[in-house]
């Protein structure tokens, strides 16, 4: 098996809730809407979509009823701190969950993570050192 995702899907409670947050919020375009599935334009990347929470739970067999922290951590990594602190301010404005500000990092990167209205951790992050960053723009 290859270091590769071939698609990324979020099970979300309540389907309008994540259709807005994403588009009016976040200014993402759909590509696909499914209606038990959405998937966004993805610039060459893997897809993104989401899918009923329960729907989804059924399909891998799983139970829908997780909590806490589920140990992933979605990464989108930017070329300025500028634009950490304007994505921050756009998903803070949509109704994200903000769990760290936007600021200095322990390893001497910049960037804040918040949480979208399912609870799905997103970092973002700028180093000026790197070289071959995986920029998300």
């Amino acid at each position: 098996m290859k270091a590769h995702v071939s698609s990324i899907l979020l099970g979300v409670r309540d389907m309008d809730r994540a259709r807005r947050f994403y588009t009016e919020g976040l200014g993402w375009k759909i590509r696909n809407d499914y209606g038990i599935s959405v998937f966004f334009d993805s610039d060459g990347a893997s897809p993104v979509g989401f899918y009923g929470r329960e729907g989804l739970a059924e399909q891998v067999g799983t139970d829908p009823e997780g909590s806490g922290f589920s140990g992933l951590v979605l990464t989108y990594v930017v070329r300025s701190e500028a634009r950490v602190e304007e994505i921050m301010a756009e998903a803070r404005k949509a109704g994200a969950t903000i769990l760290k500000p936007a600021g200095a990092l322990p390893w001497g990167g910049y960037g804040g993570t918040f949480a979208d209205p399912d609870g799905y951790v997103w970092s973002l992050g700028y180093s000026a050192p790197g070289t071959d960053q995986p920029y998300a723009e």
